[in-house]
């Protein structure tokens, strides 16, 4: 490997020749985590074995920089280019529905990807200055620092962790460690493969590539079923409602509400099975601004028999505020409701000094109240199933916290979802990889419901077993087989949240630094 200090003569490789190829494996990075477009491949198709390679060559070009803050510069690009091509799609909500001129709503998605992208850019620099020294440090050093940036991405000041290295590989071979450690940790064992093919390249023997190659494909010569925790439970038939209410028009009073009130009651009332599940605000309208007599016409039906329905709708009042809630029209159950926790930036609640920013668009923006940690599931046939709403679904650690107590755990999931804000985007696909990947991690399956897609039914094993088209009006009726038991990711993740990885990956470097001098660079 060749590091040159401070003092050497060198002519280096020109910058931009290298910012170049690091932005082209930057966008392979993106699309490794979901095939963006219509052509040549399945929209949303993931290719899991492209992530290693893409940051592979960041971790190269950085073992080549002549310093560190130059390392960290490669980084920032990189980063910034992956991320800024992963989540476009806000642009669509800002300008497309939120009015925001073009320019700004471009600038405001870069400017995000470039905020977000300090993380990586400072784990790449503590990297090149301290984690050099020897082969398995420099692999484990990388792992455990970029392990750091991402969860430090996903959690702090809210946490944006869409797109994480971690969603690539549902697919692919380290899926089987999803169940024991979770999508973050799986996202440090691809930069640890990285690093490994990286460290290879550089110092042109490929043991450590080899090795770590070993380790993380051997699982996936297991016996099926050797990895599963979970024990299947009793069937629910479920009926998933997708109103495809134009985003322009779903809350204006003269077309979208009421179009969305009659669709949504009638699909309701028509619905046949044990659960019935309709997206996000599917009524858009607080309980007391309905039309008289709509909600017992709605609830009636539910009341009398074996059926239940889960429903989004927003609730509370001025006083006291308002929930983005999930209510239950089930027999015995009057009064259940989800109230959402982790709430959207700018869409759910408005951060400190950001309320000019807000001002510029035309979107129903509030300060809504946040709902617990932990909340009930609601009991269907003996089924415990736990709703979350739209992207609450990133963040496993928080759903951890509903298996605490086993007995209680969920058995089902249920994702409620309105993505109409970006089109026919990624971000369907993407959206429904995290819901796969949730599944996977707990080996629940999931039902979503959305206005516009992905609407599906996902296996424990994170299986599509059905899916609506995106952008259509209608109904999916299928079957879900709950389970029970907890995953080791389950176990400990509701317990001690990201703890343990944070323990781990700072332990992996106070080690490095303490052998910082007795292993230089080389």
């Amino acid at each position: 490997m060749t590091v040159v200090r401070r003092g050497q003569d060198r002519l280096p490789a020109p910058p931009w020749g290298i910012v170049a190829i690091l932005c082209i494996a930057a966008i392979a990075q993106s699309i490794s985590a979901s095939w963006p477009f219509d052509a040549y491949f399945s929209k949303g198709q993931l290719f899991w074995w492209i992530q290693p390679i893409a940051l592979a060559l960041l971790v190269f070009a950085g073992t080549q920089a002549p310093t560190p803050k130059a390392a960290a510069h490669y980084a920032w690009w990189f980063a910034t280019v992956w991320l800024s091509t992963t989540f476009w799609w806000l642009y669509v909500a800002m300008h497309t529905y939120g009015g925001l001129p073009s320019l700004l709503a471009a600038v405001a998605v870069v400017a995000l990807s470039v905020a977000l992208a300090a993380y990586y850019a400072g784990a790449m620099w503590a990297w090149r200055r301290w984690a050099l020294g020897t082969y398995w440090g420099a692999i484990v050093g990388f792992a455990a620092l970029w392990l750091m940036a991402e969860m430090a991405r996903g959690t702090w000041l809210t946490g944006f962790g869409w797109g994480a290295i971690g969603y690539a590989h549902i697919d692919g071979p380290l899926a089987f460690f999803l169940p024991w450690i979770g999508s973050y940790g799986v996202s440090a064992l691809a930069a640890a493969w990285a690093a490994s093919l990286a460290v290879a390249l550089a110092r042109c023997q490929i043991a450590p590539a080899v090795w770590v190659s070993v380790l993380l494909l051997a699982p996936t010569l297991l016996p099926a079923g050797a990895n599963q925790w979970t024990t299947p439970t009793s069937s629910l038939q479920v009926t998933l409602l997708q109103g495809n209410i134009p985003q322009d028009e779903k809350f204006e009073t003269g077309s979208g509400v009421p179009l969305a009130l009659q669709w949504y009651r009638d699909a309701l009332q028509q619905a046949e099975g044990d659960l019935v599940v309709a997206p996000e605000t599917a009524i858009p309208l607080l309980p007391q601004q309905l039309p008289e007599g709509y909600w017992t016409s709605l609830s009636s039906k539910f009341e009398t028999s074996a059926q239940a329905a889960l429903v989004g709708i927003p609730l509370g009042s001025y006083q006291a505020g308002y929930t983005n809630s999930v209510v239950a029209l089930a027999a015995g159950q009057t009064g259940w409701q989800y109230d959402k926790h982790h709430l959207v930036p700018f869409g759910e609640f408005i951060p400190p000094l950001f309320k000019w920013f807000t001002r510029l668009m035309n979107i129903p923006l509030g300060d809504f109240n946040r709902g617990p940690l932990g909340q009930p599931s609601l009991t269907v046939k003996g089924e415990r199933v736990a709703p979350n709403i739209c992207y609450e679904d990133l963040y496993g650690e928080e759903l951890a916290t509903r298996f605490t107590d086993a007995a209680l755990a969920p058995t089902v999931f249920a994702n409620v979802s309105n993505l109409g804000w970006f089109n026919r985007s990624v971000a369907l696909d993407q959206h429904l990889h995290i819901s796969r990947t949730r599944a996977l991690e707990f080996q629940r399956p999931f039902v979503r419901a959305t206005n516009t897609g992905a609407t599906a039914i996902l296996s424990h094993e994170g299986v599509v077993q059905d899916l609506l088209p995106p952008q259509t009006r209608g109904v999916l009726r299928g079957e879900v087989q709950g389970r029970s038991g907890i995953t080791p990711f389950a176990w400990w993740a509701s317990r001690y949240g990201l703890w343990p990885l944070w323990l781990i990956a700072l332990a992996v470097l106070a080690v490095l630094w303490r052998q910082r001098d007795s292993h230089p660079p080389s």
